[in-house]
């Protein structure tokens, strides 16, 4: 099974849920929507929409950060050291739980954890991560909820595929760019419109792209394929125009 969706809405919402029964919901990287906001997307949606998020940038992301700054978030200098890779910090935990109560309110399954090119492979991050994920699951009420996370940092293939089996993370990555350790039960795979030598978000997929994707797709038995380039829309209606003609759901 392939499901088809975009990050973000680059269309009104009711446009992206009339033709797609999947959404990536950015905001929450940023600064996490009222729970109101989150139910009310909810009850817009057809009963078979899903959505996924993106976990706040406080667990991820150092306030140095330029995405602190796109989101108005100012810290105070005396704390700056409690935020962002993953610190099992008070601060870090709480910005879970407000991520946590977002993605109840919309029922997603789903979170995304996207880590900064900062965020690369060392004892200490391993270990805040271990620390991290191990308490959301045991104090956090993690329940059946799907983690996943996309290193943009500097990692060994072989300690992703160690840190993913141990704490139950699904690799997320770009298909373009590289293929991900976890097994092929699941894939969950965010394409940044960014081939060599191209700007990221700037690149619109081919018909040769897009048939590459759809073999990469075949290596797992379900898998989430969300668009994330600047043609997101248009580039996500192609790739299920193609799905449909090749005989997949």
């Amino acid at each position: 099974m392939i499901k088809v969706g975009v990050c973000g809405f680059p269309r009104s919402h009711s446009v992206i849920f009339a033709n797609f029964r999947l959404v990536e919901v950015q905001a929450t990287f940023y600064k996490p929507v009222l729970k109101s906001t989150a139910e009310r997307w909810r009850r817009a949606a057809p009963n078979d929409f899903e959505f996924s998020l993106k976990a706040w940038q406080l667990i991820t992301h150092e306030p140095r950060s330029p995405t602190y700054r796109k989101a108005k978030l100012k810290i105070d200098a005396s704390k700056v050291s409690r935020y962002g890779l993953f610190r099992p910090t008070n601060e870090v935990f709480e910005a879970w739980s407000a991520t946590e109560e977002i993605r109840r309110a919309l029922n997603a399954r789903i979170v995304v954890f996207q880590s900064p090119a900062s965020f690369v492979e060392s004892p200490e991050h391993i270990k805040n991560m271990h620390d991290f994920f191990h308490s959301i699951e045991i104090d956090r009420g993690r329940g059946d909820t799907i983690m996943v996370w996309e290193p943009r940092g500097e990692w060994k293939r072989s300690t992703i595929s160690t840190i993913c089996e141990e704490l139950n993370l699904v690799h997320c990555v770009d298909p373009f760019a590289d293929q991900p350790v976890s097994g092929t039960d699941f894939g969950y795979l965010r394409l940044h419109g960014s081939p060599p030598g191209r700007r990221m978000y700037h690149y619109s997929y081919t018909e040769a792209d897009l048939q590459f994707l759809h073999e990469r797709c075949r290596y797992f038995s379900q898998v989430y394929v969300l668009f994330n380039n600047y043609t997101m829309f248009d580039d996500a209606l192609k790739f299920k125009a193609l799905l449909k003609q090749a005989g997949n759901r």
